[in-house]
C-alpha cells in the first residue's frame, strides 16, 4: 500500500496532539480529483476543529484548503486536468501531501499565480466578500468596521471594502499591525487592546457609527460591534474566533433598528454552488492580476503543523500562515 505523510490526530485538543504520520494514499472516485498539494492554507476552522469536532476518521487529517497540482482526475472529469495547478475546499484532508478532492470544490489556479498564494482565497477572501456585498450590501460611500482586521479574512475584507469606495475602519492588537494594514486600504486604525472601540468609532464618525461591521470573532466583541453600529447598521458575524463560553448580549440591536446576519461561507458553497464558483473564480482573477493581495505571515513545513497551529492560538499572525509539505 502506497502511504504519504499528513499532520493527524486521534482525539481533540491543543496543537500537541498533531502527529506527522504515515496515512494512506487516497483514492480518487468518479467527479474527483486528486491533488498534489504544495500549499495549505491554515483556516480558523482548522483550529478549532483540532480542539472540539469528534475526528470522523481515525487517524483524522484536519484542514480545509489547499493549493497544489492535479496529479490524476477521476472519471467524469472535465473542467481539470493532470498537471494543471488547482486550489481545493474539502471537509477535511489539506494537512497532507495528497487529497481528493470533488472537482466542484476544485479551482484552476492560473499559471502566473503562486500556489503559495492561491492557498489563501477561497474561504478567506470568499467569505469576507459574502460578508461585504452578498449579506452586508455594501455600498460606495459608506463606512465599514472590519473587527480583527489582521486576519485572513479580516484583510481579505479591508481590501475589498476600500476597492469598493467605502471608508474602512479596523482594529487589530498592535501599532504594527495596525501601520501595515494602511498598506492594503485600512483608513482609520484602532488598537482594540488600547482603545474602547466603539467609543473610538463614535469619534473617527461624528458620532454616527458605522454602516456595516464585519465581525469574525464574536463574544464580547460582538458587543462592541453593535454599539458601533450606526441606526440601521448591519453586521456580518463570521465566526467565534475569540473562543468565549458566554453569549454576547445582543438586545441592544433592537434600539437600533439593526440587522445582524450570520455568514457561512461553507453552507454558501453546498446551497448556491453556482453562485459561489462564480465568484471565487473572479476573486483568484483579481489576486492573479494584482488587484488583490493573499498577505502570507508565515510558513512552515508539514511536519511542524502544531507548532504552525500554535503560532496562529498566540494570535501574533498577520495574514495567512502556511503549511508547507
Amino acid at each position: 500500500m502506497v502511504v504519504v505523510k499528513a499532520a493527524v490526530y486521534y482525539e481533540n485538543g491543543g496543537p500537541d496532539v498533531l502527529r506527522y504520520a504515515d496515512v494512506p494514499d487516497p483514492e480518487i472516485g468518479p467527479g474527483e480529483v486528486l491533488l498534489r498539494i504544495e500549499a495549505v492554507g491554515v483556516q480558523g476552522g482548522d483550529l478549532l476543529h483540532r480542539q472540539s469536532a469528534p475526528p470522523e476518521t481515525t487517524p483524522h487529517v484536519v484542514g480545509y484548503q489547499a493549493a497544489g497540482t492535479v496529479a490524476a482526475v477521476g472519471e467524469g472529469v472535465t473542467g481539470l486536468r493532470e498537471g494543471q495547478r488547482a486550489v481545493a475546499f474539502m471537509p477535511h484532508g489539506s494537512h497532507a501531501e495528497l487529497a481528493a478532492v470533488p472537482e466542484h470544490n476544485a479551482y484552476r489556479v492560473p499559471d502566473d499565480l503562486d500556489p503559495r498564494l492561491a492557498a489563501g482565497i477561497p474561504v478567506e477572501f470568499g467569505t469576507a466578500d459574502d460578508c461585504l456585498f452578498e449579506f452586508g450590501r455594501l455600498r460606495a460611500g459608506e463606512v465599514v468596521l472590519v473587527q480583527a482586521a489582521a486576519g485572513g479574512v479580516g484583510l481579505a475584507a479591508v481590501q475589498l471594502a476600500a476597492a469598493a469606495g467605502a471608508t474602512v475602519l479596523g482594529t487589530a492588537s498592535s501599532a504594527e499591525k495596525l501601520a501595515r494594514l494602511g498598506e492594503h486600504g485600512l483608513h482609520h486604525a484602532i488598537n482594540y487592546r488600547e482603545e474602547d472601540v466603539a467609543a473610538r468609532v463614535a469619534e473617527l464618525t461624528d458620532g454616527r457609527g458605522v454602516d456595516l461591521v464585519v465581525d469574525p470573532v464574536g463574544g464580547r466583541t460582538l458587543e462592541s460591534s453593535v454599539a458601533a453600529l450606526a441606526y440601521r447598521g448591519r453586521i456580518s458575524w463570521v465566526g467565534q474566533a475569540g473562543r468565549e463560553p458566554n453569549p454576547p448580549r445582543l438586545d441592544p440591536l433592537m434600539f437600533k433598528s439593526a440587522s445582524l446576519n450570520g455568514v457561512y461561507f461553507g453552507g454558501e458553497m453546498a446551497h448556491d454552488p453556482a453562485r459561489t464558483r462564480a465568484l471565487i473564480e473572479r476573486l483568484i482573477a483579481r489576486v492573479a492580476a494584482g488587484e488583490l493581495t493573499v498577505v502570507v505571515d508565515r510558513e512552515f513545513p508539514l511536519a511542524e503543523a502544531a507548532e504552525a497551529h500554535r503560532h496562529i492560538e498566540g494570535r501574533g499572525a498577520f495574514g495567512r500562515v502556511l503549511l508547507i509539505p
